[in-house]
């Protein structure tokens, strides 16, 4: 099979620049495009001497609708808005897309899945090997322990993240609900000022850091009388992101349209 042809959307980014270095080294994909906001002075540059690579001949553009004439996917690790209006055009051109876009609301999910009938859609909060089996791990651990032990979901990214509680907070968060059997929007508490009073039996907390350089650290807690269960993961490198993003595009490549996630891709789902 010859490669597959992948578009990295927000390839001017810190996230994109690792991406088209992370394909560059692939072995089975090759970058066709680099997509960019229209307003990006980026526009028209090399996306390899952007990504610190020998020039490659593929020059940011924004607009995905040509771009994707020759490709087979688009790996998006943008903005909430962005990636909704990289949606559409995806599932028409019938390109996998790998969604890795953090801060969508419901409304942007609902959007995403509607399009699955026809469109094959990789979306994981976290694109990790760890982090994913993090949350297998949590969702197991969190389906053996009853109310009697509380859980917190502790995070820290570097200062200049836009969105919290992170997806992969929010992830390992739906992980403990899965596993606990509720819904997390009813049980989870994303904040805590003032006067809050006891903590409520059965709710699923979330803590935001921010400082620094940090890539990303997580951390679930389950806290019961005199003990203490805790189960971390910590980022080093964007790169792990970006290897996990590839090898999600080169699994979907043959799927059939629908929705999956990186649980699907790594074999996960029923762990």
């Amino acid at each position: 099979m010859s490669d597959m042809r992948l578009i990295v959307a927000g390839a001017g980014g810190r996230m994109g620049r690792v991406l088209v270095r992370t394909i560059a080294q692939a072995k089975g994909a090759v970058l066709t495009g680099a997509l960019e906001a229209p307003t990006s002075p980026l526009l028209g540059q090399d996306s390899g001497v952007l990504a610190g690579l020998p020039a490659n001949g593929v020059a940011l553009s924004a607009d995905l609708w040509e771009l994707a004439k020759n490709a087979d996917g688009v790996i998006d690790f943008t903005v909430p808005a962005a990636t909704i209006a990289n949606v559409a055009i995806a599932a028409q051109r019938r390109l996998v897309h790998v969604i890795g876009t953090t801060g969508l609301s419901e409304s942007d999910q609902a959007v995403i899945r509607s399009v699955t009938a026809q469109a094959t859609v990789v979306q994981s909060g976290n694109m990790s090997l760890g982090v994913n089996l993090l949350a297998a791990l949590v969702k197991r651990v969190a389906k053996s322990l009853d109310e009697d032990f509380d859980i917190e979901v502790l995070e820290m990214h570097h200062k200049m993240k836009i969105d919290a509680p992170s997806g992969t907070a929010l992830m390992l968060g739906q992980a403990a609900a899965d596993g606990r059997g509720v819904e997390l929007g009813q049980r989870a508490v994303r904040s805590r000022d003032g006067y809050t009073g006891e903590r409520r039996n059965g709710d699923i907390g979330f803590a935001t850091l921010r400082g620094g350089t940090v890539v990303g650290d997580h951390t679930v807690i389950f806290a019961g009388a005199d003990e203490r269960i805790e189960l971390s993961h910590k980022a080093g490198d964007r790169a792990l992101f970006a290897n996990g993003a590839v090898k999600a595009a080169l699994w979907a490549r043959d799927k059939k349209p629908g929705f999956y996630t990186m649980m699907d891709v790594l074999g996960l789902s029923d762990f």
